[in-house]
C-alpha cells in the first residue's frame, strides 16, 4: 500500500468518525417503555364447569399468555385470581399480580417440566440454602444466625427427617442422598401445578428451608422474608438504609412469598366458596 494509499484511508476514517461523533452530539437518545395494558373489563366473575372454575372478564372468559382457557381445581384459587384483576385500576399491573402469574405458569408450563424435573430443581437448593451459610468472623451476625435462623434448621430435620448440617465457611454443607430422598419423598406428594408454588416460593427467599417453614406455617411471611434479608439487614446498620429502595424490596419480597403460599394452599384445599342465596 503506497503513501498516499494510506492517507487517504486515515481522511476517510477521520471523517467518518467526526460525521457519527455530530450525529451522536445532534441527536438525544430516548428510551420508548412499553405502557400496561389498559382495563377493558368493568366486573370479573367465576364459572364452574365439568373441568374446573372458570375467570370471566364481563363476558369473556380470560386465557392464558399461550391463548389455553384458563382453568383451576380449586374455586377459593380461581375467587382469588378474579379479585386480582378485580383490583385494577385504568391498567392493568401484570408485575404485581403474583397468582395470575403464579397460575398461568402452572397451566401454560412453558418450560415443559416434569414433577421430576420440579423436585430435582427444589433439591438442588439445599446446598446453596440462604440459612446454611453462616459466619464466624462478626460475632454479633454469628449470634443473630444462631439465634434466628438455628431454630428453623432444627425444626426442618425434625419435620422432615433430616440432618442437614450449616457450614462456617464458603464450602457448601453436606447434603446426603438419605436427606434428598426424604424431602424428595414429601415433594413429590404434591401436584405439579403445587410445585410451581414451592419454586416460587424458594426463588423468592433463597432457602428451601425458609420455604417450607412458611408454607407449613411454622413461620409468617413477614418473618420468612426477615431471616431471608438477615444480613442485609444487619449490614444495613452501618451502611446505612436508603428507606424507599429498601422498604420497596421488602414489600415486593412479601408480596411475591405471599403469593406462592396462598397459591400452594389453595391448590390443597378441597373446601368450595359458595355463595348465598337470599330469599
Amino acid at each position: 500500500m503506497n503513501g498516499k494509499h494510506v492517507v487517504s484511508v486515515i481522511r476517510a476514517l477521520r471523517l467518518t468518525n467526526f460525521s457519527q461523533s455530530k450525529v451522536a452530539a445532534g441527536s438525544s437518545t430516548v428510551r420508548h417503555y412499553a405502557s400496561p395494558p389498559k382495563r377493558f373489563y368493568k366486573k370479573t366473575s367465576v364459572l364452574s364447569g365439568d373441568s374446573g372454575y372458570e375467570v370471566v372478564l364481563d363476558h369473556r372468559k380470560l386465557k392464558t399468555p399461550k391463548g389455553a382457557p384458563f382453568v383451576v381445581r380449586s374455586e377459593p384459587l380461581a375467587i382469588a385470581v378474579a379479585t386480582e384483576f378485580d383490583a385494577q385500576k385504568q391498567n392493568i399491573e401484570r408485575s404485581r399480580m403474583h397468582l395470575s402469574a403464579l397460575c398461568f405458569t402452572a397451566i401454560d408450563n412453558p418450560n415443559h417440566l416434569s414433577k421430576l424435573d420440579m423436585v430435582n430443581y427444589l433439591l438442588n437448593f439445599i446446598g446453596t440454602d440462604t440459612v446454611l451459610f453462616q459466619y464466624d468472623d462478626e460475632k454479633d451476625l454469628q449470634d443473630l444466625q444462631v439465634n434466628e435462623w438455628d431454630p428453623v434448621i432444627a425444626w426442618f430435620n425434625q419435620r422432615y427427617g433430616t440432618n442437614l448440617q450449616k457450614t462456617m465457611n464458603i464450602t457448601p454443607p453436606q447434603v446426603s442422598e438419605q436427606d434428598k430422598i426424604n424431602v424428595a419423598k414429601h415433594l413429590s406428594s404434591y401436584s405439579l401445578e403445587t410445585l410451581h408454588g414451592f419454586i416460587f416460593a424458594v426463588d423468592t427467599l433463597k432457602s428451601i428451608v425458609l420455604a417450607c417453614a412458611v408454607i407449613e406455617q411454622m413461620l409468617t411471611v413477614e418473618k420468612a422474608v426477615a431471616l431471608a434479608r438477615l444480613e442485609e439487614e444487619y449490614q444495613l446498620k452501618f451502611w446505612g438504609r436508603v428507606e424507599w429502595a429498601h422498604d420497596l424490596s421488602q414489600q415486593e419480597l412479601q408480596a411475591r412469598l405471599a403469593a406462592a403460599v396462598l397459591f400452594v394452599h389453595l391448590n390443597c384445599s378441597e373446601n368450595l366458596v359458595k355463595q348465598k342465596l337470599i330469599l
